[in-house]
């Protein structure tokens, strides 16, 4: 039963990713594809988690902490450029 849950969690996360990634390709204006990029990096962190769960290991759980990390300043980073044109003053 587990490994049905896995299989499925795995396909509504990758479909999402994907929509995601439709979205920052074809985003009518820049915040759209901000937005995309973000959720992006949502959708890997859950494919990270899930990869731990199904696996067993915990080094996924890490790689998530790092990513998210990284994932939040790089989201802010970029619409700090888009907004005022350099990203420290």
């Amino acid at each position: 039963m587990m490994t049905l849950a896995f299989i499925v969690s795995f396909f509504c996360v990758s479909l999402a990713q994907v929509l995601a990634m439709v979205r920052l390709i074809k985003g009518p204006c820049v915040g759209d594809r901000i937005l995309a990029l973000d959720t992006m990096a949502v959708n890997a962190i859950a494919l990270l988690i899930l990869l731990g769960l199904a696996g067993g290991t915990q080094i996924y759980f890490e790689a998530a902490l790092i990513f998210a990390m990284l994932g939040f300043v790089s989201t802010v980073a970029y619409a700090r450029f888009v907004l005022r044109g350099d990203i420290i003053e």
